[in-house]
């Protein structure tokens, strides 16, 4: 873990001394948010296929409707009956997983990164970074004990919270207007019952992209830079994808 984050912290102070013409003292925030550009850039090749595959799960649901009524007394053919539509079609049930599961090493590295003291026995020199005065390596809560909400750092958290409430609030309406216009089929248990609990997550779920403000406001400035970059790029990303598509084509969550 130790060789990753120095290698990391070595492409992070790097990505700052390219930047540092233009941004100066802001040279590292705006390599992260670089950084994150070029995560997502790397992975929208799979929120494409992800994007691909889930337009054509939504095409399938009336066959799978078909399907649970055909065989609603027999679970395992039912389910095995599903899993060979998806097969004959190409799709797969997980291809909009693997876009948010491959960005959580780069986020758990700048966790890390800037929540260590030091970097391969070395002092580390990206905590010396700031962004208007609030440290890359500080938290909301050390913010707020250095002047307080309307302090020069706590201003910056305002700003950075009001950026998440308008992504939170877009990716809101979206989700609820595509929820109700394409309501998904609930999933079911091997029996052919619901699955407990999945009518309350269903109720939550557009709420989930609010839960991000709690995440900015727990993490280092650094990682809440990242969350905040990718978190807007998967609202826009997702408005373009799925532009074509009626309202109601899928659920988009926050990542």
């Amino acid at each position: 873990m130790s060789a990753f984050l120095s290698a990391f912290a070595s492409l992070v102070g790097s990505l700052a001394d390219l930047l540092q013409p233009l941004f100066h003292t802001a040279s590292a925030a705006a390599a992260i948010v670089l950084f994150t550009a070029l995560v997502r850039l790397a992975v929208h090749p799979l929120s494409r296929a992800a994007a691909r595959g889930q337009k054509a799960r939504g095409r399938l649901q009336p066959q799978i409707a078909e399907l649970r009524e055909k065989h609603g007394k027999n679970p395992e053919r039912m389910q095995k009956a599903i899993m060979e539509l998806h097969a004959a079609e190409k799709v797969s049930p997980l291809s909009g997983c693997l876009p948010s599961l491959l960005q959580m090493p780069a986020f758990f590295l700048l966790y890390h990164l800037f929540s260590s003291g030091s970097i391969g026995g070395e002092p580390n020199a990206l905590l010396a970074h700031d962004l208007l005065g609030a440290p890359l390596g500080g938290r909301w809560h050390d913010a707020l004990a250095h002047g307080g909400m309307f302090g020069g750092q706590g201003l910056v958290y305002l700003g950075i919270f009001a950026i998440v409430a308008a992504v939170a609030t877009f990716t809101y309406g979206r989700t609820k207007r595509q929820m109700t216009a394409h309501p998904a089929t609930p999933p079911t248990s091997p029996d052919g019952q619901p699955v407990p609990g999945m009518g309350a997550m269903t109720t939550l779920m557009p709420l989930l992209s609010f839960f991000t403000l709690i995440t900015v406001a727990v993490v280092p400035l650094a990682a809440a830079l990242y969350v905040v970059t990718t978190t807007t790029w998967t609202a826009v990303e997702r408005a373009w994808l799925y532009r074509d598509a009626p309202v109601g084509g899928s659920v988009a969550t926050a990542a």
